[in-house]
């Protein structure tokens, strides 16, 4: 086993991860909470939030340096335009959360579940858009990596 072979293991290994925890938050979690009550609904999201504040961002890190190192190590081999369409989406992947759902989970921190804002709903409602196009851009991500690796098969 080579460098090479390591390195684009790791970037799969955790691009996979990233791309499960995405869709099992999203598809997994997202929708049920609608059925608890506004409390317990706000109680989850902060402990959600609270808990993959760390694990998320890691996993990300993980794969975007293994995504630029293979990308780099590679060169232009078969998969290049893969491998640069999975680093744009890790770029995409990290605009969507800094900009749609890092702020309100970051707010959702201070919220008193007693006493929410009043527009808490409609917060949550607009980070959710963004998080299902984070959801698909981790996604893609891992798809686009996974063909790359595939086509530098003999």
């Amino acid at each position: 086993m080579n460098i090479y072979t390591l390195f684009d293991f790791a970037n799969l290994f955790f691009a996979g991860i990233l791309a499960g925890i995405e869709v099992g938050i999203h598809y997994g979690v997202g929708a049920p909470p609608k059925v608890l009550s506004e409390k317990s609904q706000l109680q989850l999201r902060q402990a959600m939030s609270f808990k993959l504040r760390v694990l998320v961002p890691v996993f990300f890190l993980l794969t975007t340096l293994s995504a630029i190192t293979i990308t780099v190590l590679h060169g232009v081999s078969p998969g290049f335009w893969f491998r640069c369409a999975g680093l744009l989406a890790a770029l995409t992947w990290i605009v969507l959360r800094v900009i749609g759902t890092v702020p309100i989970n970051k707010a959702s921190h201070t919220w008193d579940v007693d006493a929410p804002p009043k527009n808490w709903r409609s917060l949550v409602e607009r980070a959710e858009m963004f998080h299902i196009y984070g959801t698909w851009a981790a996604i893609a991500l891992f798809a686009f990596f996974l063909i790359a690796i595939a086509l530098m098969q003999p």
